[in-house]
């Protein structure tokens, strides 16, 4: 047995035009869309009466993608739960980026949560976190040289 790659993550939205287009403009670019509904799907995620709309969204040299999922049904009634970093579970999407600078005021323009400073460690990486829309987090990695 082996494991080949990761083929995506999914995140689970309320309000995919946003999510998607915080994504956009991020730099990721759309790998598809569709929606899914009726038996398979509902087994498929063991929800009954399961109808979907995704928007997969990667980079250009990778397999590897987000996958957007607004559920139409069954809604969740709690809405969007704001969660700290150290909130137990999966807390961010973590991407190796170039100028991070550029990239954290391209995101601060749009309207993205700067958690802090753009940080350094060691003589490796600069880091730092984003919150986009509904808590969606990201922690940003530039590699020092």
């Amino acid at each position: 047995m082996k494991i080949q790659r990761i083929d995506h993550v999914g995140v689970i939205v309320n309000d995919l035009s946003a999510a998607k287009e915080f994504f956009l403009d991020f730099g990721l670019e759309v790998k598809g869309e569709w929606e899914m509904a009726g038996d398979l799907m509902g087994y498929a995620v063991g929800l009954n009466d399961a109808k979907v709309a995704c928007v997969g969204l990667g980079t250009k040299d990778s397999q590897t993608w987000i996958e957007l999922i607004k559920f139409y049904s069954p809604s969740d009634e709690k809405d969007v739960q704001q969660t700290f970093a150290n909130t137990l579970g999966i807390r961010h999407i973590a991407f190796s980026v170039e100028d991070i600078e550029a990239v954290v005021s391209k995101l601060k323009k749009k309207g993205a949560e700067i958690f802090s400073e753009i940080q350094q460690y060691e003589e490796s990486f600069k880091l730092c976190y984003v919150r986009g829309p509904e808590g969606i987090i990201l922690e940003l990695a530039e590699e020092i040289k």
